[in-house]
């Protein structure tokens, strides 16, 4: 099979296939989350085409696997695509109340946590590359901290729902996760614009896009909220409804790019706007239901597809030992850069929020890395910093879904027990 000759639908269709099949035994056999379940697999999967393409180097197998996946964009199939259903699904399912009570966290870790946390690692990265003896300079490794600093809103939100996560702390990771990518995918921008020598770098340039970028999307969000929430109002039929919740992401992220704001925030904002409001006030019961089952459907499907792709990736940095052990030193950095980010505003805001002993540990081991991080190495322009940048963002996520997130519901049951033998309230 020449993996060239494969139109988009041939793509599409061997991915559901291949998400289908594994999905079915992860649920019959594993009973991991999907995200962790998906991830695990297609990694296992890649090193067998590895293995099996090492032994019978003459069938091709490993060539024509690498062909397919360079055959697809990545970044134009997640930040342009799936990116802005992702978001809006996971943003209908956050109670907006809960999250209220903890805004200012929210904001906080969203916008000081991700500009700390993409400091800290991008002068780490530095370091250990200078170290390693990979090109790695550091405008490059501040844009692998920008890249890699976001929290993924699909792996956290799938992960803390099997977890004993209280709501009110369940809402904030959630709502952290949802607007950080935003803010991540700003300052990315801004980093790589740097980086290339595409402009030179002006704080108060940078400020302007990032308030123009990241302000507008929410903004925008809002008013394009607003506008499907009161046509849904003036009606009663759950199929329009569902297509204005569609129209609303497709067309809704398609004008944030055109109009230069942030596509991801609009859209988090969006369905926060839609999944409250909306379903308070412009919604009868049957309506609701079928908007969320539709909608968690998508999701469901999107997700399934997305963590395969990022465990068949793994194929694509194979038999480079030194880069290999540059993304594993990064782990670490990365870890301890998280629980800075996030122990720094907990603890200048400790007055004024409730979230119990959990929330260091759950904020910093359920802060998952996944495809929007991998989306943003894949989409950076040729530079001998490439290839180590996604090497290292590949060992980061795959460590990210399938350690962490494999083991945080486990965690987080365990630290509840503790708390409760102590006589501690975790809520």
């Amino acid at each position: 099979m020449d993996a060239s000759a494969l139109g988009p639908f041939d793509v599409a269709a061997i991915l559901i296939l291949l998400a289908a099949a594994l999905g079915y035994a992860n649920h019959r056999f594993l009973k991991l989350p999907s995200a962790v379940g998906l991830t695990l697999m297609g990694a296992v999967a890649s090193l067998a085409i590895i293995g099996i393409g090492a032994a019978f180097p003459a069938w091709g197998l490993r060539p024509m696997v690498e062909q397919f996946l360079a055959g697809i964009d990545f970044h134009a199939t997640l930040m342009e695509g799936m990116l802005s259903f992702l978001l809006f699904a996971g943003a209908l399912h956050v109670d907006w109340t809960q999250m209220q009570v903890n805004r200012l966290l929210v904001f906080s870790l969203a916008t000081f946590g991700v500009l700390l946390s993409t400091a800290l690692i991008g002068a780490g990265t530095w370091l250990l590359a200078d170290m390693a003896g990979v090109p790695v300079p550091l405008p490059w490794a501040l844009v692998f901290g920008a890249l890699i600093s976001p929290t993924d809103p699909v792996a956290v939100i799938a992960i803390l729902k099997r977890a004993a996560v209280p709501k009110s702390l369940q809402s904030t990771v959630a709502g952290e996760s949802l607007f950080n990518d935003g803010v991540g995918v700003v300052i990315f921008g801004i980093l790589i614009a740097i980086a290339t020598g595409a402009e030179q770098f002006s704080f108060v340039h940078a400020a302007s896009d990032f308030a123009r970028e990241a302000g507008g999307g929410v903004v925008f969000g809002l008013v394009t909220g607003w506008i499907a929430c009161r046509a849904m109002e003036t009606i009663d039929d759950y199929s329009v409804e569902v297509m204005i919740s569609l129209a609303l992401v497709m067309a809704g992220y398609s004008s944030a790019h055109a109009l230069h704001v942030s596509g991801p925030v609009a859209m988090a904002v969006a369905g926060l706007f839609i999944g409250n409001a909306g379903m308070v006030r412009a919604m009868s019961d049957t309506t609701a239901d079928y908007l969320v089952k539709f909608w968690e459907l998508i999701d469901e499907i999107l997700n399934a597809v997305l963590f395969l792709l990022i465990g068949l990736e793994v194929i694509l940095i194979s038999g480079q030992p030194r880069l290999i052990l540059f993304g594993l030193s990064v782990i670490p950095l990365g870890l301890l850069a998280r629980w800075i980010s996030v122990s720094l505003p907990l603890r200048l805001l400790r007055s004024g929020i409730d979230l119990g002993n959990l929330a260091t540990p759950t904020l910093v081991w359920g802060g998952l890395r996944g495809g929007i991080s991998i989306a943003l190495a894949l989409a950076l322009p040729e530079s001998p910093s490439r290839t180590p940048v996604i090497a290292a963002t590949f060992m980061v996520v795959l460590f990210s879904v399938i350690i962490q997130g494999g083991s945080i519901g486990g965690l987080i049951n365990r630290l509840s027990q503790r708390q409760a033998a102590l006589g501690k309230n975790p809520t």
